[in-house]
């Protein structure tokens, strides 16, 4: 029994824990099933530095950021028409200090409060039926080829003042939809792939002004390494584009092209309990995006 729930836990510590800019995220095994009824409530912690600010669009140059981010959050496992889904509720805060450059201009922002509250509901299509327990052992003996799809939305909950320029909170309401796919290829090795499109609104009281940003596309991949009953490792890759921002009708010259490379370990070390750690650093950057971040996970199973 014991490792039965040690391998569940391990199953769902996936991307918990994500900065709160857009098209940024690493998060193996995101489409990965449990039982239905399996809930879990999870405290992370990411440290970031480097070039990072908490909206990647915002018109400023020569980043040198330092920030912190907490995020509670719970996740339950449901059936939807009889498919194995998912919802997930993030609440961050965030506090750090970012320097720039605006116009020429040294700038200097120090940040705290709630961040933008996030919801993500996912339903597996192909492959993971909603399961029971015993059923979800079964699909761990014998893996196969998992296809399914995830709607998060961002809300504009975040702290904003109206009159700075960098702030916690985006003023803006921004959602993405996305495809994953995770392929069994051999004993103990999982590839999976995932492809998505944030769609953002515009913020209306952005210094005075409207600004407005174009979608942004993002794809994923993960490289996994079963190394037993809820241990795994994880190499991870992602690369963003888009998101030209246009401010009071004026495009700017801040077209994302950016990709990241990490890698991710999960453990769970009790019946109940489990632990995530990631490191991820920009590898590619054309617009910001050019920072390191370390980010720890710790999951309770209910």
């Amino acid at each position: 029994m014991r490792l039965r729930i040690r391998a569940l836990l391990g199953s769902a510590v996936f991307g918990l824990l994500a900065l709160p800019a857009i098209g940024q995220e690493l998060s193996p095994r995101a489409y990965w099933p449990a039982p239905k009824g399996t809930q879990l409530v999870f405290f992370g912690y990411a440290y970031s530095w480097g070039d990072v600010v908490t909206d990647p669009s915002l018109p400023v140059v020569g980043v040198d950021s330092t920030i912190n981010t907490v995020v509670v959050g719970y996740r339950r496992t449901l059936s939807l028409w009889g498919r194995t889904s998912n919802l997930v509720v993030d609440v961050p805060y965030t506090w750090g200090t970012t320097r720039a450059t605006l116009v020429g201009q040294p700038v200097r922002r120090t940040v705290s409060g709630l961040g933008d509250v996030s919801v993500t509901l996912s339903a597996n299509i192909l492959g993971a039926p909603s399961m029971t327990p015993p059923e979800f052992q079964e699909l761990r003996r014998n893996p196969r080829q998992i296809l399914g799809v995830s709607l998060k939305l961002v809300a504009p909950t975040g702290d904003y003042d109206k009159d700075k320029l960098i702030n916690v909170g985006t003023n803006r309401w921004a959602v993405k939809a996305e495809l994953g796919y995770a392929y069994p290829f051999k004993a103990k090795w999982i590839l999976e792939l995932e492809l998505g499109a944030w769609y953002i609104w515009d913020n209306d009281d952005f210094l005075g002004t409207t600004r407005e940003q174009a979608p942004i596309v993002a794809f994923e991949s993960h490289l996994i390494r079963i190394v037993k009953p809820g241990i795994w490792l994880s190499l991870d890759f992602n690369h963003y584009g888009g998101g030209r921002t246009t401010i009071g009708g004026v495009p700017s010259s801040d077209l994302q092209r950016n990709t990241r490379f990490g890698a991710t370990v999960a453990y769970p070390f009790s019946a109940r309990h489990s632990f995530k750690a990631s490191y991820s650093a920009g590898v590619v950057t054309a617009s910001g995006g050019d920072y390191q971040m370390l980010l720890l996970t710790y999951l309770v199973r209910l």
